[in-house]
């Protein structure tokens, strides 16, 4: 018995470091691209770009993402913008409710990584810019594994550092828009709330 003992203690000391060095390894991780993804022309009269939304090109490769970087109570994203109503250029209604949702509230789309299966779903994170923060509602994915179909409203897919917000959220955090009135993309910083 005092044999095996010792045999468990030694066999759990040299496998913890291998264990810790392993797990580290992966954390340390870049989240880099997956297959490309080739692109198609939208249907005539399809793909709404009202809020400057880029809409597929046949032939064109783009960079599918399956991760996201990690988060922490700072962690650095693009925020652009999305129309989350019946029509808007978000597509379909959000993933976590089935739902559309006015423009006048808070609600975004991560990109799959941060997503992470409709774990976030739901649930509100704090956004930061300039100063500012504001809290809003994780409604949906901003696909980063696929996209130029009807569900994505034939935009391609997102990249893996997109946190979509609504108008409501961009007014929160008094964020730039342009002549137009129109918002583009802005650097910020979120964590869950």
């Amino acid at each position: 018995m005092k044999n095996q003992n010792c045999f468990s203690v030694v066999f759990v000391l040299l496998l913890f470091p291998l264990l810790v060095t392993k797990w580290s390894c992966v954390e340390a991780q870049t989240c880099n691209p997956g297959e490309k993804f080739r692109g198609t022309d939208p249907p005539a009269g399809k793909c709404n770009t009202e809020n400057d939304s880029k809409c597929c090109k046949e032939g064109e490769f783009y960079d599918t993402y399956t991760c996201s970087p990690p988060v922490s109570s700072s962690t650095p994203a693009k925020l652009t913008f999305n129309s989350f109503e019946e029509e808007g250029d978000g597509g379909d209604a959000s993933a976590c409710d089935n739902e559309y949702h006015d423009d006048s509230t808070p609600v975004v789309a991560l990109s799959t990584g941060w997503f992470n299966n409709k774990q976030r779903c739901l649930k509100n994170i704090n956004i930061y810019y300039n100063g500012n923060s504001v809290l809003a509602q994780v409604v949906d994915a901003c696909n980063s594994t696929f996209g130029c179909d009807s569900v994505h409203d034939y935009q391609p897919p997102c990249r893996n550092n997109i946190v979509d917000a609504s108008k409501a959220v961009w007014e929160a955090l008094e964020a730039p828009s342009d002549s137009d009135g129109k918002y583009g993309e802005l650097d910020i910083t979120w964590s869950d709330a």
